[in-house]
């Protein structure tokens, strides 16, 4: 049997910064996120060789370990090996035999929540293949465990949620690791407008968001002021953009799109940089009215707001920078698995 499994990558639209601990848990924190056509994967193929292999593109690590109930986590794929052995263990599963490969449609570091993501995708994957009983709350409150807690990797909450449920949902975090999704019901020619007015670009490199994340973290625990009032602010940001887009008021969401860039600067020293500063001046003057890095900072991808008469206008200027403009559209459903059954006439590949 092959059980295969994908989840949606996503744009954080707003709020994004006030899901990380210990400000979710002082302040409470407020995100609105949206899911996009671009995916992690997942596919489980069963075996009887008494091994576990595991193929994982993003990682780059290729290799078979001996059956077991417990892999060693040693810094390679370790978001496999952190959900197969939580799995395993919460469970009470025996020592499991299989292969499986994981890739992403975009590299890690670039801000669309990869990491997290290919956690809830390789959790629904194990989910469908051994029928455990967790749905999309239980899916990514497991996922957000396994890579914070097990495996210890800095991050908020948000990406866990968003790959679970899909769509554009906003979402509360509440202190205990209480969160509360909220799906919109956003019209569809607002969705479409939205489309057709936002520009995905690739800055061209890729960056860790733990630096970043970790400062963030000590500001607030050190109660430095303008760091936790920018923060307030890109919580607020969150309430604006979702009245904005219930409305369908673009215009209103580009500025408040600008404001958070402005406020999320404050957050951390290395959220911006001069690629990513060359990237904005080209845009604006090109006609984009505002733009704003998806995720941490750093590097990744810029989510830039333009008139849609002018999309082409932008796209060309950002084309003789060294990244790329990248097509996308907002999709709806969150993760989901299935599974395939060989038989005489159907054989894997």
């Amino acid at each position: 049997m092959i059980i295969r499994s994908k989840a949606p990558l996503r744009l954080g639209l707003a709020g994004g910064g006030s899901d990380v601990s210990p400000y979710c848990d002082i302040y409470g924190g407020l995100v609105l996120n949206a899911t996009i056509n671009l995916y992690a994967y997942c596919t489980i193929e069963e075996t009887n060789d008494e091994l576990i292999s595991i193929n994982s593109f993003d990682a780059a690590v290729f290799k078979s370990y001996p059956q077991s109930r417990q892999l060693e986590i040693d810094g390679e794929a370790s978001l496999i090996k952190g959900v197969y052995n939580r799995v395993v263990k919460d469970f009470s599963l025996p020592a499991l035999s299989f292969k499986i490969t994981t890739y992403n449609d975009a590299p890690a570091g670039s801000g669309l929540g990869t990491s997290s993501t290919m956690v809830v995708c390789i959790l629904k994957a194990f989910v469908e293949w051994k029928g455990l009983p967790l749905g999309d709350y239980e899916i990514a409150k497991l996922a957000y465990e396994i890579e914070r807690k097990d495996l210890q990797l800095s991050g908020g909450k948000q990406d866990q949620y968003a790959a679970s449920f899909g769509g554009f949902n906003f979402i509360e975090f509440l202190k205990d690791d209480i969160a509360i999704v909220n799906p919109l019901k956003i019209k569809r020619w607002v969705i479409d407008e939205l489309e057709a007015s936002m520009l995905l670009y690739f800055t061209g490199r890729s960056r860790s968001s733990a630096a970043i994340i970790d400062e963030q973290m000590r500001n607030t625990k050190q109660g430095k002021s303008d760091a936790i009032e920018a923060m307030h602010l890109i919580k607020q940001s969150a309430i604006d953009t979702k009245l904005a887009l219930l409305k369908g008021d673009i215009n209103a969401f580009a500025d408040i799109l600008h404001e958070a860039w402005e406020n999320k600067k404050r957050m951390a020293s290395h959220i911006t940089n001069p690629m990513i500063q060359e990237a904005m001046a080209t845009a604006m003057e090109s006609g984009a009215k505002a733009g704003k890095v998806s995720g941490a900072g750093g590097g990744g991808f810029i989510m830039f707001v333009v008139e849609p008469t002018r999309k082409k206008e932008v796209e060309t200027a950002l084309s003789k920078l060294n990244g790329h403009v990248m097509p996308f559209s907002f999709s709806d459903g969150g993760a989901h698995g299935w599974k395939i059954y060989e038989t005489d006439n159907i054989k894997a590949f």
